[in-house]
C-alpha cells in the first residue's frame, strides 16, 4: 500500500528540519556501538565491584564476552495498581536470562508516581518533571557499562516517557518495554462519570462517591480508561518497541509470564545484532510518525503531544505540533474508548484492540509499515496476537475485522473522519484540543472569560453558584514554568455540570488536562504560558474570547492597544523548592516541556 501523501509530506519535513540533530545523535550512538559493552575493558576492580553480590552463574557470564547480561530498569512500586506486579518480574527475567545462558541484573529503580493520588494536590506540581527525573535516573542505572541490552518496566503516565528518554541518552543498547496490563472491567464509565457529577452537585455523598470509585478502581493492573497509561502502551507497540500485542493482557493471564520471558529471549537476540536493533536507530522520524497516527486514530491522550515531542528531540529529532496538526487531519478517529466513549480498554482489546487498528491503518497506507522494530522488520508482525499454542507463547493472525464496531470502526466508517486532537491558534497563543470527546454542537463557543488563578478558585466559584450564564473559564498560572504544568482533573465535574444545564462552557488553560479530558471543549497546554508575561496574563473577567476547534482558533476580542496597557498577572514561581532548577530552566509545552532536552 502507497503511503498516504499527508503522512509522506509530514514525515520529509521532519526528517529535513531535524538533518544536523539527527545526524549529531547517531554519531554518538555509532561511537558508543563501536566501544562495545565497556565492561570487557573493566578494570579487575570495576568488574569485581559489578557482581560482587551475584551469584557464580552470573559472574561467569559477565566475565565472558560472547554472552548477554541485561539491564532491568524498574518503576516497580505498590502504591501504582498498574506497577504492583511488576515486583516479581526482576527475579522472573534473570530466571529466563539464566536459561538461556545470559544473565539479568537490577540496574536501578525510578521513582513513579500516580496522578490518581496527587490530582489537586501540591503534589501534582512534581507530576510532569517526573519525567524528567525518571529519565535522568534511567541513564544513572545504566551508566554502568555493564549491560549488553536493557528493558525497562513501566506503564504509566510520565514513567513510559521518561524510561525511553533515558534509554534513548544510551541509545547504543537495544532497549524494549516490558508491560504488566490493566486491570478487569470496574463499574461502566458512564455509572462512573454520574456519580462524581452528582457528588460535585452535592447529590450524592462521600460515602456514595468513595464506593463507586472504589468499584472502578479495584485491582492491580492498569487504570481501564484510555488515559495517558494505556494511551503509553498503544504507542510503544506502534513505535516496535515492545512485543506485538502484549499490552492490554492482564497481570493474571496466563500470558504475561510467558511474553515477559519471551522479552528476555528477545533482548538476547537483538544484542547479537549491531546497531540494527539498538533503541537510537529504532526510534526514529518514522516510528515517531506512526506513533502519532496511532495515537489520532485511537483518540489518546493530549500528554503525548508534549511527551511525543520530548521523546523525538531526545533522539535528535524536531518534532512540532504543526506536525501532529497536519497528521490529524489525514488520520480517522477509529476507536471509542472512554472518555471517548464509554467502552474501557479491556473491551477494546477484546473489538480486535491494537492489532486491528494497525491492520486497518496499514491498509489504509497511514502507517510506515517497513520499520525496524525489536522483533524484526516491518509493523505486519504487530497485526497478530499472542496466544498459548499447548502451553508455549505462539503468535497467529489477529482479527481482520471489528468484533464490536461501537468501540473500533472501519476506516470506511469512522467515527470521524480526522484524528481526535486538534492544534488551536489564534491571539491568544497556541494549544491543543482533544476533540473527539467532544459533541459537534459543543466545538465552538464564544462568550465572556472568567479568569481564575487556580483550579481551586474554580471549584469554589461553581460551590457557590457563581458560573451563570455561558462562560469560557481561564486558569491560568498553570504551565511548566509557573508551578509543574499541573493536570487540572478536579474540573471535569463542575464543567460537566454546567454544560449539562445548558451553558455554553469552555476551558483556556496554560496546564494540562491530560488523557482523561471529557466532552468540554478545552484549549490546553497554552503557549506562551502566563509565566512568560503572555496575553493571557493580561485577560480580565468579561473579555470575550472564541474557542473554534471546528476552525482551530482561538481568539481573544481585545483591542492590541488596551491590552498592552493593561498589567500582567503572573504567578509567582513558587512551587517545590527542590524543584526550582527544573522550573527555571524548562521548556514550553510544544517544545517537549523538558529542562533537559
Amino acid at each position: 500500500m502507497k503511503t498516504h501523501p499527508i503522512v509522506e509530506s509530514v514525515t520529509n519535513n521532519i526528517i529535513r528540519r531535524s538533518a544536523k540533530p539527527r545526524r549529531d545523535y547517531l554519531e554518538r550512538v555509532d561511537l558508543a556501538h563501536r566501544q562495545g559493552p565497556t565492561r570487557h575493558d573493566l578494570s579487575c576492580g570495576n568488574l569485581a565491584h559489578g557482581f560482587a553480590a551475584c551469584p557464580t552463574e552470573t559472574r561467569q557470564v559477565l566475565n565472558s564476552e560472547d554472552r548477554c547480561n541485561i539491564g532491568v530498569v524498574s518503576a516497580y512500586n505498590d502504591l501504582l495498581s498498574a506497577h504492583q506486579p511488576f515486583h516479581r518480574y526482576p527475579q522472573l527475567i534473570k530466571e529466563a536470562a539464566w536459561k538461556l545462558g545470559a544473565s539479568a541484573q537490577m540496574a536501578g529503580g525510578v521513582p513513579a508516581m500516580c496522578d490518581g493520588v496527587t490530582q489537586g494536590q501540591d503534589g501534582m506540581e512534581l507530576s510532569l518533571f517526573s519525567r524528567d527525573v525518571i529519565a535522568m535516573a534511567t541513564v544513572v542505572a545504566l551508566s554502568h557499562n555493564l549491560f549488553d541490552a536493557a528493558v525497562g518496566l513501566g506503564v504509566c503516565d510520565k514513567i513510559v516517557p521518561g524510561l525511553l528518554i533515558g534509554a534513548l541518552s544510551c541509545g547504543h543498547l537495544p532497549f524494549m518495554l516490558i508491560p504488566a496490563g490493566p486491570m478487569p472491567s470496574g463499574i461502566p464509565n458512564a455509572k462512573k462519570a454520574s456519580v462524581r457529577k452528582a457528588y460535585a452537585e452535592g447529590k450524592a455523598s462521600r460515602a456514595q462517591l468513595m464506593e463507586a470509585e472504589s468499584a472502578s478502581y479495584h485491582s492491580a493492573g492498569t487504570c481501564t480508561f484510555y488515559g495517558t497509561a494505556n494511551s503509553n502502551q498503544l504507542l510503544m507497540e506502534f513505535m516496535g518497541l515492545q512485543l506485538p500485542g502484549t499490552s492490554f493482557f492482564g497481570p493474571t493471564s496466563a500470558l504475561r509470564d510467558p511474553l515477559t520471558r519471551y522479552s528476555v529471549k528477545q533482548s538476547i537476540e537483538n544484542s547479537r545484532l549491531g546497531t540494527q536493533r539498538c533503541v537510537g536507530y529504532l526510534v526514529n522520524e518514522r516510528s515517531i510518525v506512526n506513533a502519532l497516527v496511532g495515537l489520532l486514530a485511537s483518540g489518546g491522550s493530549t500528554n503525548h503531544t508534549i511527551h511525543m515531542v520530548a521523546i523525538a528531540r531526545a533522539a535528535g529529532i524536531l518534532l512540532n505540533w504543526d506536525d501532529i496538526d497536519a497528521l490529524s487531519a489525514a488520520v480517522p478517529l477509529l476507536a471509542r474508548v472512554y472518555p471517548n466513549g464509554q467502552a474501557d480498554v479491556n473491551q477494546f482489546h477484546a473489538a480486535g484492540g491494537i492489532g486491528l487498528l494497525m491492520r486497518q491503518l496499514l491498509d489504509a497506507g497511514l502507517l510506515h509499515g517497513d520499520v525496524e522494530t525489536v522483533v524484526g522488520a516491518g509493523l505486519n508482525r504487530y497485526t497478530e496476537e499472542p496466544y498459548l499454542n499447548d502451553g508455549a507463547l505462539d503468535w497467529r493472525t489477529g482479527p481482520k475485522s471489528s468484533l464490536d464496531l461501537s468501540v473500533l470502526a472501519a476506516t470506511d466508517k469512522p467515527f470521524a473522519s480526522s484524528g481526535g486532537l486538534r492544534l488551536m491558534k489564534g491571539n491568544l497563543g497556541r494549544a491543543i484540543a482533544k476533540v473527539s470527546a467532544v459533541a459537534p454542537h459543543h466545538q465552538t463557543v464564544s462568550a465572556p472569560a472568567r479568569v481564575f488563578e487556580s483550579q481551586q478558585q474554580v471549584v469554589e466559584a461553581f460551590e457557590t453558584d457563581q458560573l451563570q450564564g455561558d462562560l469560557v473559564i481561564v486558569v491560568r498560572g498553570q504551565g511548566p514554568k509557573a508551578c509543574g504544568m499541573p493536570e487540572l482533573h478536579k474540573l471535569t465535574p463542575p464543567l460537566s455540570v454546567l454544560l449539562d444545564r445548558g451553558q455554553a462552557i469552555a476551558l483556556v488553560t496554560d496546564g494540562r488536562m491530560s488523557g482523561a479530558s471529557g466532552k468540554v471543549l478545552a484549549a490546553i497546554q497554552l503557549v506562551p504560558e502566563a509565566a512568560d508575561n503572555a496575553i493571557l496574563a493580561r485577560v480580565q473577567d468579561g473579555d470575550r474570547i472564541t474557542v473554534d476547534a471546528v476552525d482551530g482558533s482561538l481568539k481573544l476580542h481585545v483591542d492590541e492597544s488596551e491590552l498592552q496597557a493593561r498589567p500582567a498577572t503572573v504567578r509567582a514561581n513558587n512551587g517545590w523548592p527542590l524543584f526550582q532548577t527544573l522550573r527555571q530552566h524548562v521548556g514550553t509545552a510544544e517544545d517537549g516541556a523538558s529542562p533537559l532536552l
